[in-house]
């Protein structure tokens, strides 16, 4: 059995940040039943690349969990809502904080009534703090968090990172609070509140930037993809296109003057990792005078030969039928529901002894299309 077999989580969540922390429960076994709006469910099913007028984005996020489309203003609906929170063992929200109290179903009054469940809430700003009722998105909290700032070319304006780390990483954090209170619940008998916000999460995953800031007083800037602090940490040029070289320590950087035949290992300019930082301009020179000779294969297979980390930057069409991913079953099909079209997901990427591998995901639901089987599955439980 997988690790959280036999929870059932009530998904209210909508676009990313909820729905990739469900997904992850729901990949470490969970039942995650989403609770959409009538009409209209998850804003991403409206979102593109569409086959057959249905999302891939949303199959992505959504595959093998189950739709009830609920009005929790309706009174018929909040008594279906009622039932549901009575066998749940996790609720999740990304409503703007106050929401869920305007409906009656805020932490404190579900805590009362159902002591047992877990109140997992992610927003842009959190539940507390002068803010904390404001909108965010994934792009606002990369711009407020700083992560936009040290992102992109040095002299250039501040990018975005591209996949919406803002969005991701609140959703990872708020599995995580999750999984915690499963465990105390395990011993106290009593559910938690988790209140994640999107803007400290982006605090929370700036290792080097909080540390040079706070150790210098001076916030760092961009530096395109070379690291702040190591060098040769970048992506240089070969005869054909790109490619990453990561030489973390001093021993490494003599192995790389080797392979390339560069004498500069005993220079002063480049003897140590400070001084390489310090001259990082012209050793990418140096280097890229010797990879435009080759082309990139040539370089990831001479620098794998000398135990240097290298890697070829792929695009996701490459990614998608890279080898050693789809060895690890993190490439995978999503079944076609009814006729529908299938589509394609990433695997689990949490490997456990004690979890099955799979080698596909259910079809992601249609819109209040598991009404029938929620009902059943909440009459069984009134007759036992």
């Amino acid at each position: 059995m997988a690790p959280l077999s036999g929870v059932t989580v009530l998904d209210l969540t909508h676009v990313l940040a909820g729905p990739f922390a469900s997904h992850t429960l729901g990949d470490l076994g969970a039942r995650v039943i989403k609770v959409e709006r009538p009409g209209t469910g998850d804003d991403t099913r409206a979102f593109p690349p569409f086959v057959q007028g249905e999302s891939g984005y949303f199959a992505a996020l959504n595959a093998g969990k189950a739709s009830i489309a609920l009005d929790l203003k309706s009174p018929a609906d909040r008594g279906i809502f009622e039932r549901l929170l009575a066998r749940a063992d996790v609720m999740l929200e990304n409503y703007r904080p106050g929401v869920m109290e305007r409906l009656g179903y805020g932490w404190e009054a579900l805590h009362q009534r159902h002591p047992r469940l877990i109140y997992g809430a992610v927003s842009g700003f959190g539940h507390s703090g002068p803010e904390a009722g404001k909108p965010a998105y994934d792009m606002v909290v990369q711009a407020r968090g700083g992560v936009m700032s040290i992102t992109g070319e040095e002299g250039g304006p501040p990018v975005r990172v591209g996949a919406s780390i803002g969005d991701i990483v609140a959703g990872m954090y708020l599995a995580q609070g999750v999984l915690a209170a499963l465990y105390d619940r395990e011993k106290t008998g009593r559910g938690a509140k988790i209140d994640i916000a999107m803007l400290d999460a982006q605090l929370a995953i700036q290792e080097h930037a909080l540390a040079i800031t706070a150790a210098t007083g001076v916030a760092p800037g961009r530096s395109g993809a070379r690291h702040p602090t190591i060098t040769p940490f970048s992506t240089y040029r070969a005869a054909d296109g790109f490619f990453v070289i990561a030489a973390g320590n001093d021993a490494m950087f003599a192995r790389l003057c080797a392979v390339l035949g560069l004498p500069v290992a005993e220079d002063a300019r480049f003897a140590t990792n400070a001084a390489r930082c310090d001259n990082h301009a012209l050793l990418k020179r140096l280097i890229e005078a010797v990879t435009l000779g080759h082309p990139v294969a040539h370089w990831i297979a001479v620098l794998e030969a000398a135990g240097l980390p290298t890697a070829q930057v792929q695009d996701m069409g490459q990614v998608l039928r890279d080898p050693q991913l789809l060895a690890r079953a993190m490439v995978l099909p999503v079944a076609a529901r009814n006729g529908g079209p299938a589509f394609t997901a990433p695997g689990n990427p949490v490997k456990m002894s004690s979890l099955p591998e799979i080698d596909h995901r259910a079809p992601a639901p249609a819109l209040d299309g598991d009404r029938a089987a929620i009902l059943c599955w909440l009459d069984e439980g009134r007759s036992s």
